[in-house]
């Protein structure tokens, strides 16, 4: 079999740069690039780091040197009672140092570390498309507009694994009724954001779609659930968690509550997203937690929970049926 050679992102030309309208079909974008399935599956999964010659500078300290401090009024705010789960907190500095967050880095325990380069005041936040009212939204006017709750959710990764998280945020249902959408809005598509003189990640990973983008349906972008978050633990969002706002669809798989939020945007037809893309028989557009239907390369049935390493049965749709069961019969 002939040897696979992959090049270093740091050796591609300026004139292998892709279009965006090109780019964002990774199949394509992987064949442009002369990659065997295998060789791209691998840079992919992050196999291969091609890092470039200086290792990145990580923070110093542990991880709760990147937690902040509450901050009333806006934090800790008053914890929503209805949505609760019959299983205990996940531990701050477990949630803290284990991340999926491929902007910094492939590494889990590396990620709350090579996050803090990112800087996220001031930000905003662009809602456009179908809507009656599209605006670009500062994270304070957001904090103004909508008053902040607690909400305890289960949290599901693809990779089998899980924990359990107060978040502190709004329904996106307010923000949605903020702008309102036109009778064509169909779906929602959100961007993060694509700055890879802060995220390493983005600079060293070129071969990825960036920015990542996710989307949703609006009946699900509408659910009850479905929460912007600002916070986490009491406190507003470290960077690890995706500050200063993301999403969270906590019936879903982990990879579908877009971190870094800088775009919302409602269209008519089915968004493209990140990991879909990338490899559509693993990652589907709705990808909701289903214990009876396993990844192409692992079994959904079980998750190990993250604070004891201890595996549980996984529920469908998390557990969250009987708020979500009925967007899908």
């Amino acid at each position: 079999m002939a040897n696979i050679r992959i090049k270093k992102a740091w050796k591609l030309p300026e004139s292998a740069a892709t279009p965006e309208d090109v780019y964002v079909n990774r199949r394509q974008f992987i064949k442009n690039l002369g990659l065997t399935s295998v060789g791209a599956w691998a840079m992919m999964s992050g196999c291969f780091n091609s890092a470039s010659e200086a290792e990145p500078r990580m923070v110093e300290g542990d991880v709760k040197s990147t937690i902040p401090k509450p901050s009333p009024p806006l934090y800790p705010p008053e914890r929503n009672s209805k949505y609760r789960v019959d299983r205990p907190l996940s531990t701050e500095e477990t949630a803290a140092s284990y991340n999926n967050f491929y902007e910094f880095t492939t590494d889990k325990g590396r990620v709350w570390q090579l996050a803090q380069s990112l800087e996220t005041d001031p930000w905003q936040i662009e809602v456009t498309g179908e809507v009656h009212n599209a605006r670009t939204f500062d994270l304070d006017d957001l904090l103004d507009l909508f008053p902040l709750e607690e909400r305890v959710y289960r949290f599901r990764c693809v990779e089998a694994w899980s924990m359990v998280v107060p978040w502190a945020g709004f329904p996106l249902k307010a923000l949605i009724d903020e702008v309102q959408p036109t009778s064509n809005a169909k779906f929602v598509r959100m961007i993060t954001f694509n700055r890879p003189d802060q995220a390493v990640g983005q600079k060293q990973q070129s071969w990825y779609a960036w920015p990542y983008y996710e989307g949703l349906t609006m009946a699900e972008a509408t659910n009850e659930l479905t929460l912007l978050a600002t916070g986490i633990y009491g406190h507003a969002l470290p960077n690890q968690h995706g500050a200063p706002i993301r999403l969270i669809t906590p019936w879903k798989y982990g990879y579908k509550s877009i971190k870094s939020i800088v775009k919302i945007e409602f269209v008519k037809k089915q968004p493209r997203t990140f990991w879909n893309d990338l490899a559509p028989n693993e990652y589907g557009f709705t990808s909701n937690v289903d214990p009876a239907v396993p990844h192409p390369r692992w079994s959904q049935a079980t998750e190990r929970v993250i604070d004891t390493g201890r595996r549980i049965p996984t529920l469908k749709y998390n557990g969250y049926a009987d708020f979500v069961a009925q967007l899908y019969s």
